[in-house]
């Protein structure tokens, strides 16, 4: 008879045990005909070419792939106008994002950010032994930088900007980063997450890559996951000043960028598949307009979105009303206590969602 071994006479790291359980969204059963508007995903099939790409890839897995994705990090280079030595890629940009923290937190350190935002940081905080410091959004959801400048210690070692945030939506602006910027150590991290960067149509955001080049404490993430649909790939990101993307890339999982991944990847920066990709994100934020439209013309209060997701500020009743979608088929990310993240997804996925919407008014 099988058995399962459960107990261990090795103890974890206090720091591991601790960790908070980083929670998915919800996954669609085979058949159910649920819609899945939990985890801010493109709910575009790859491109054609990509899906070509992907499929010859496959025919040599069983080698290991190009350590440090040379190709692709020469075509995200040139795509963002900065050297390849600025550029270290790795397995989505919430990896790299581990890397970063690994490469600059010692143990006893301080990681600051707002609250709530993305919730795998203060795991990856926890796993480089640093210290969390929250501050919470303000009441539309957005980051509030003088509080976090405010909260900045001779024990911060990072400072993470998730713009725009997720899963509140806002993005910061241009005057409030300088600022921020400005008042923030040199010898502090400011890492400046922008997953969802392609969907913002802010005008007054800031040039990450012009601000990089301006200050030597920054390092930018993106990824492949969002706007490029190549979220089971797991390929993201890091753009930085060549001594810190030095110390990331040897932080780095060797051969951790499957080939598939890096030629997907690369296919996808070809000039014709940049701007077909780039018709399906306008299509995804004309979406998103007419659904955040149509929540408030429902009555419903909402901040000012930049990605590929709504945020409903239910609080107590969040847990009930993502049950209730559940059982109407569609799938939510709902964060107990605070509020309800609904993707962007097909119109019929948002339609079907608007409509249960209507019913919580």
């Amino acid at each position: 008879m099988n058995t399962t071994p459960e107990n261990t006479t090795v103890p974890l790291r206090a720091a591991v045990a601790a960790l908070p359980a980083y929670v998915p969204g919800a996954r669609v059963a085979p058949g159910s005909g649920a819609w899945k508007l939990s985890s801010n995903e493109n709910p575009y099939p790859p491109l054609e070419s990509v899906r070509e790409v992907i499929a010859r890839a496959a025919a040599e897995v069983n080698r290991y792939p190009d350590m440090f994705a040379t190709e692709l990090v020469g075509a995200i280079a040139e795509h963002v106008g900065l050297a390849p030595a600025n550029v270290v890629v790795g397995t989505g940009s919430v990896s790299v994002l581990g890397h970063v923290l690994q490469s600059v937190v010692e143990p006893g350190d301080e990681v600051v950010y707002a609250w709530r935002s993305f919730e795998a940081y203060p795991i990856y905080a926890a796993i480089a032994g640093a210290t969390s410091v929250t501050v919470p959004v303000t009441a539309d959801g957005r980051h509030d930088l003088a509080a976090m400048a405010a909260a900045v210690t001779p024990r911060t070692k990072a400072v993470l900007v998730c713009t725009p945030n997720n899963p509140t939506g806002p993005a910061v602006h241009s005057g409030e980063l300088a600022t921020f910027l400005a008042a923030v150590p040199r010898e502090v991290l400011v890492v400046i997450d922008e997953a969802y960067l392609e969907f913002v149509r802010d005008a007054d955001v800031p040039d990450a890559v012009a601000l990089l080049r301006e200050y030597p404490n920054i390092v930018v993430l993106r990824t492949f996951s969002k706007a490029y649909g190549l979220a089971g790939l797991r390929i993201g990101y890091a753009l930085a000043p060549t001594a810190l993307a030095t110390g990331i890339r040897s932080a780095s999982t060797p051969f951790g960028v499957s080939g598939i991944a890096q030629q997907a990847a690369l296919a996808s920066l070809a000039p014709a598949a940049q701007a077909e990709l780039m018709e399906r994100v306008d299509a995804l934020v004309a979406e998103r307009t007419r659904v955040a439209g149509a929540l408030r013309d429902q009555g419903w209060r909402l901040p000012e979105t930049q990605a590929n997701f709504v945020w409903l500020g239910l609080g107590d009743v969040t847990t009930d009303r993502a049950k209730e979608a559940m059982e109407a088929g569609i799938l939510v990310r709902p964060f107990a206590g605070d509020g309800m993240r609904v993707s962007i997804g097909e119109p019929e996925a948002n339609d079907a969602f608007l409509k249960l919407a209507a019913t919580w008014r």
